[in-house]
């Protein structure tokens, strides 16, 4: 899976959060072209031909495994390589990922996001592993507008990681998330 980019411009003086202004490579989302979904916090995973692959980065000088697919090209600016190897039942760190890839009931190849309570603290508070397929859960947004996104996502009732924009014809996605606009989510600032 591609790094996907966000939907707004990066602030210069602290990249960590957005800006007002519209990603130039993003403005397929205001011309009505997009789907919005749920940014689910976990670590992402890939069904390819039946088979569950992990996401390694190559960065920082990390040796590529064999049999390593990579997922785009090494970014010029961060070095991020993202690249998917293949999950192995006898490897104890790949248990909860096997975990998750059990619990499914239908087999679809695809991307999806690994969620659970030995995942990124479990945010999502999973009861169990689980491999939530990206996309799947579609959200009825009134409106793109940059503060109408950013009331959305710092709502309480609202307390999800974020917001994935998928084109409604092509592969193009791109995200906003809450802590874009420099706000924890409420599970992990109760937990904190």
């Amino acid at each position: 899976m591609k790094k996907i980019s966000t939907l707004f411009e990066k602030d210069p003086k602290d990249l960590g959060r957005v800006t007002s202004i519209i990603n130039k490579e993003n403005a397929w989302v205001f011309e009505g072209e997009a789907i919005a979904t749920r940014k689910f916090d976990g670590t992402s995973v890939a069904i390819i031909d039946g088979e569950l692959f992990k996401r390694f980065d190559a960065k920082k000088g990390r040796k590529i495994p064999d049999g390593a697919i990579p997922c785009q090209e090494a970014d010029s600016k961060s070095g991020h390589h993202p690249h998917w190897i293949k999950c192995d039942r006898t490897k104890s760190e790949d248990r909860f990922f096997f975990e998750g890839f059990d619990s499914l009931t239908i087999l679809l190849d695809g991307t999806y996001e690994l969620c659970g309570p030995k995942v990124q603290g479990n945010p999502e508070r999973f009861e169990t592993h689980q491999l939530v397929k990206h996309g799947s859960e579609i959200i009825d947004l009134e409106s793109v507008a940059f503060e109408d996104l950013k009331a959305f996502l710092m709502s309480d009732e609202t307390d999800i990681e974020g917001i994935v924009f998928h084109h409604k014809v092509d592969d193009r996605m791109c995200k906003l998330r809450k802590s874009d606009f420099g706000v924890k989510r409420l599970e992990l600032v109760l937990s904190e």
